[in-house]
C-alpha cells in the first residue's frame, strides 16, 4: 500500500471510536504502562540529528528525538496522521514505550567507549531523548551517538567543562539569537559548526511562530502554533535544517528563550491580545513542552506545566562565570499598554514604568542572580540575556520615546540590574544579548548616557542569525542619541564570536549582508577589545 493512500485510508477512521481512543493514548501526558517494545524502522529515526548542552566539568546533557520524517513533507498533519505515521515507520503501537540507547566516546574514530545507557522514551514526550551523563573527565572532548532498534544516530561532539577553579587560559564562545526560519538560510550555523569553540550560547528566539510573507524566503509548514502538536511541527521543521544540525552536533549548546518560542511580546501571563491568564498558560505549557522536547537543555521532573525554569549558572574553570537569564517568564506586562493591542510600543511620558515593583526578571529570579553574582570568583563573569539593555530612546518635543518591550521600558527593572554589576570588581563583567536583530557593542553606566556616570560593564549583543533588522534612518537616530552605543548594525545578519583571555576578551561580529542566501559566506564586521581591569569598549 503506498503510503499516502495508507495514510488517508486510517484518516478516513476518525470516526471509529477505536482509532479516537489509540490517537489519544498515543499521545497522552502519562507514560505507557506496558513494556518497552524494539521498533522495526522503515526510515531513519533520527532525521532531527543530535545535540548536547549544559557542560559541566564531569557531565554533559546529551539529546535527540525519535522523529522518522512527516507524514507528507511540506504539510501539516493531524495528531492521528502523525500517530499513524509514526507506528508505520517503527512498528510501536499506541501503547508501547521504547528504549534508545547512548554511547560515549573518548575518541573520535569511536574505539574508546567510556559510557553507555539508555534512556526510556513515548509519545507523551514526542519521543524526546534527554540523557545526563555523568562521570566525565574534565576539559576534554567527548563523542556520541544514539542507536534504537537497529538505527544509528550520527556522531556528535561536545566537551566537558574545566574543574571547577581549575586555572583555565582560554574559552571561546559563538553568542547566537533570533534564526527566523523563513526570512534566511543558516550560513552562520555552517560557520559555527567549522570554528574551534567551548560552547554555543543561544539567547532566544530559537523558533518563531509568527509570519511575514513580505520577507519569506522558505516557507513555514502549517499557520501560527497554538497547541503541542503545532509547536512540535515548528520546533521539527527547524531541526532538520542541516546546517542547524551540524552546529548542534559540533558543540555544546546552553539556552535560554524569549518571545517567539510562545508568543510575539509576550510577557509573563500577558500576550498581545489580552487573552485571560488561564487560556494563554495552555498555550505556553504546550509551547514550552515542545521547547524542552527539542533542545539540549534539561526538562525537569515537572517537564509539562507553565512555569519552568530554564535560568541557570555554570563556571568555566577560575576563567569565567556565566549566567543565562530569563528576561520573559516572569516579567510584568509592557507599560503603558494600547488598550487594544498588549506587547511592545513606542511611547513618549509613560510614569507607569518608574514603578519600582515593576520588573524583568522576576522578583525570585532578580534575588537568585543577585546572590550567586556577588558569590562569583572567576576572573570574568558573563551575563547572558535575551535583548539590549543599553538605551535606544528618542528626543522628542514632549520628552524622550522608549520601546517598551525592551529594558528601556523597565527602567528600576534595569537600575537594579546595574547595581548588581556593580557589585563585581571594575573591568570584570560582560552582559551578552540578542532580540533586536543587529550587532551592538556599548558601555554600560550607572545612569544610561551620562558622560559623568561610571561605566560598570560591557554589552555585546549579536544579531540575528536571519531575522530582518530595523532600518538605517531610525538606526542612524538611535547612535546618535545615545552616545554609550558604540557600534550598532542592524543591516547584516550572522553571529559573534567571542574569545575570552586573563588580560582581555576579544569580539568578532560575523556577518553576511540581508537576506541570507544559502551558502552565504560570513566577513568581519567589526571587533572590540575588553581589557581585563578596564571597564568599557576598546575597538580594535
Amino acid at each position: 500500500m503506498q503510503r499516502r493512500h495508507f495514510i488517508h485510508t486510517l484518516s478516513t477512521a476518525v470516526l471509529s471510536l477505536q482509532a479516537l481512543t489509540l490517537a489519544r493514548q498515543a499521545f497522552a501526558q502519562v507514560p505507557p504502562t506496558t513494556p518497552p517494545a524494539a521498533p522495526h524502522w522503515r526510515s531513519n529515526p533520527f532525521a532531527l540529528g543530535v545535540a548536547s548542552g549544559e557542560p559541566r566539568p564531569d557531565a554533559v546533557l546529551l539529546w535527540t528525538r525519535l522523529y522518522p520524517g512527516a507524514p507528507a513533507v511540506g504539510e501539516s498533519a493531524s495528531r492521528l496522521q502523525l500517530w499513524a505515521h509514526f507506528q508505520e515507520q517503527s512498528g510501536l503501537n499506541a501503547q508501547q514505550a521504547c528504549v534508545v540507547h547512548y554511547d560515549v566516546f573518548s575518541d573520535e574514530a569511536l574505539r574508546h567507549r567510556v559510557k553507555q545507557g539508555q534512556v526510556r522514551t513515548h509519545a507523551g514526550r514526542g519521543w524526546s531523548v534527554h540523557a545526563r551523563v555523568t562521570g566525565l573527565e574534565p576539559n576534554r572532548p567527548y563523542w556520541y551517538r544514539f542507536r534504537c532498534g537497529e538505527a544509528v544516530s550520527p556522531v556528535g561532539r561536545t566537551r566537558t567543562a574545566p574543574a571547577l577553579g581549575a586555572a583555565t587560559a582560554q574559552m571561546r564562545i559563538a553568542l547566537t539569537s533570533c534564526q527566523h526560519y523563513e526570512q534566511g538560510y543558516y550560513a552562520a550555523h555552517a560557520e559555527i559548526a567549522q570554528q574551534s569553540l567551548d560552547v554555543v550560547l543561544f539567547a532566544g528566539d530559537y523558533i518563531y511562530e509568527s509570519s511575514n510573507p513580505k520577507y519569506r524566503i522558505r516557507p513555514h509548514t502549517g499557520g501560527i502554533p497554538s497547541t503541542l502538536d503545532q509547536y512540535r511541527e515548528r520546533h521539527a521543521l527547524y531541526k532538520l535544517d542541516p546546517d542547524l544540525q551540524a552546529c548542534h552536533a559540533a558543540h555544546p549548546w546552553v539556552c535560554t528563550w524569549d518571545d517567539h518560542e510562545v508568543e510575539n511580546d509576550y510577557a509573563g501571563v500577558h500576550n498581545i491580545r489580552y487573552q485571560d491568564a488561564e487560556s494563554f498558560l495552555q498555550r505556553r505549557a504546550a509551547a514550552y513542552q515542545a521547547y524542552f522536547e527539542h533542545m539540549p537543555v534539561w526538562p525537569g521532573a515537572n517537564d509539562h506545566g507553565p512555569h519552568q525554569r530554564i535560568h541557570s549558572h555554570y563556571q568555566w574553570g577560575d576563567l569565567v562565570d556565566w549566567w543565562m537569564l530569563d528576561c520573559r517568564q516572569y516579567r510584568n506586562a509592557q507599560p503603558c499598554r494600547d488598550p487594544l493591542k498588549g506587547g511592545g510600543r513606542v511611547v513618549v511620558a509613560c510614569d507607569e514604568r518608574d514603578d519600582p515593583r515593576r520588573t524583568m526578571l522576576g522578583s525570585a529570579q532578580e534575588q537568585w542572580f543577585s546572590d550567586s553574582f556577588k558569590a562569583a570568583k572567576a576572573h570574568w563573569r558573563l551575563v547572558v540575556q535575551s535583548t539590549q539593555i543599553s538605551s535606544t530612546s528618542l528626543p522628542t518635543p514632549v520628552g524622550r520615546s522608549i520601546f517598551t518591550d525592551g529594558w528601556d521600558g523597565y527602567p528600576v527593572a534595569r537600575q537594579r540590574l546595574i547595581h548588581t554589576l556593580a557589585q563585581a570588581p571594575k573591568g570584570t563583567v560582560v552582559t551578552l544579548g540578542g532580540d533586536v536583530h543587529m550587532n551592538v557593542a556599548a558601555d554600560l553606566r550607572q545612569v544610561p548616557n551620562d558622560p559623568h556616570s561610571p561605566i560598570v560593564a560591557a554589552e555585546l549583543v549579536t544579531t540575528s542569525i536571519t531575522s530582518r533588522g530595523m532600518g538605517e534612518s531610525t538606526l542612524a537616530r538611535i547612535r546618535e542619541h545615545n552616545p554609550d552605543i558604540r557600534h550598532a548594525r542592524s543591516d547584516e545578519r550572522g553571529y559573534t564570536l567571542i574569545d575570552v583571555q586573563r588580560e582581555h576578551i576579544t569580539a568578532t561580529f560575523r556577518a553576511t549582508p540581508h537576506p541570507v542566501q544559502a551558502g552565504a559566506t560570513l566577513s568581519t564586521q567589526a571587533q572590540y577589545t575588553l581589557r581585563h581591569g578596564e571597564p568599557g569598549l576598546a575597538r580594535q
